[in-house]
């Protein structure tokens, strides 16, 4: 992506000295030896490589699972693991837009929202991503799509009647960071995976329930198998999917600041998302909450552990920590 947006690069990435401020936003997300001299490029790089392999721990997950329930149930997960990846790069942004209820933004709707998108996708060397609006008054959004050129952006209802443009425009930048780093295919294959995993670890269970397995043909180890496929396969399935959520909310945040000038609008915007989510509720399906810029599930009790998303006074820090790093190499 960084060749093919030769040109663009230097108006989206403000010069080497927002370069530098994006990599020490980053360096918190990459290991003691990487944080030397090292690059907004190349964390990006090394971030991606992290995402893709939390996605094949999670297809080795949804094959494990089968294995240990073991018989028939092997084979099937295999077919349905190979399905699952197929189908998520195929199918992702579909089953992402129509599990938020989310419809196309007609050409005259939203101008505001509109200008913003082309102005900041052309500045990030991107094809303008369609449009999609959220029948929601929480106010969030979410990027969708295999690549920059079959992209999508969702935003909800309450985004535009509840938040100044400004920070609508902060919210658009970092979802545009999504697509530009081309990380929204693989959280839409991760969250189309867990959700696989967590509905086929019910449907085995009803099945022993309901003598779906002869008795004779499980011993205790098999039982045994089957037990943890059911109780521990949709815990690592989460535990994965949030591990490939929060690598690359940083990374979005950070080539969010570079595409504004700095880390102050989304500093703000993000600040309004967490009041807005936490007083509007929203109906999402948990495997695709991951995708939005903010958790729109509700946060209480042990769900603030195993949330998909970094805190956002954590992200807002380091957006903070951005300007700090740009204001007097400005000066």
């Amino acid at each position: 992506m960084e060749e093919e947006s030769g040109a663009a690069g230097e108006e989206w990435g403000h010069g080497p000295m927002a370069a530098r401020a994006a990599a020490s936003y980053l360096e918190s997300t990459v290991t003691p030896a990487e944080r030397f001299s090292m690059p907004t490029t190349t964390v990006s790089i090394a971030t991606r490589a992290r995402t893709w392999l939390f996605v094949a721990g999670l297809t080795a997950l949804l094959i494990a699972a089968g294995a240990l329930v073991g018989g028939a149930f092997l084979y099937v997960f295999v077919a349905l693991a190979v399905l699952m990846n197929v189908g998520g790069y195929w199918f992702s942004d579909r089953l992402a837009l129509a599990a938020s209820r989310a419809r196309p933004l007609g050409g005259t709707e939203a101008p505001g929202l509109q200008a913003a998108v082309a102005e900041l996708a052309q500045r990030a060397g991107i094809p303008v991503p369609r449009l999609y609006l959220i029948p929601s008054e929480q106010p969030n959004a979410f990027a969708t799509g295999r690549n920059p050129a079959r992209s999508a952006v969702a935003v909800t209802h309450g985004l535009l009647e509840r938040m100044p443009a400004e920070q609508v425009r902060a919210v658009v930048a970092h979802e545009l960071g999504h697509i530009r780093n081309r990380d929204v295919l693989v959280a839409s294959i991760a969250a189309t995976i867990a959700g696989a995993i967590a509905a086929i670890a019910n449907v085995v269970q009803f099945s022993f329930l309901f003598g779906g397995q002869d008795d004779e043909d499980q011993g205790p180890l098999g039982w045994l198998g089957a037990l943890a496929a059911l109780l521990l396969a949709p815990i690592a399935a989460m535990l994965l999917q949030l591990a490939v959520s929060r690598q690359r909310e940083y990374l979005a945040d950070a080539t969010a600041a570079r595409l504004l000038g700095g880390g102050r609008r989304l500093a703000e915007a993000l600040e309004t998302l967490e009041r807005g989510t936490q007083v509007a509720p929203m109906a999402v399906n948990p495997a695709f909450a991951s995708l939005y810029i903010a958790n729109p599930l509700p946060r209480a009790g042990l769900a603030t552990l195993f949330s998909t998303h970094p805190p956002i006074a954590e992200r807002i820090r380091r957006l903070r920590g951005y300007d700090a790093v740009l204001a007097p190499q400005v000066a």
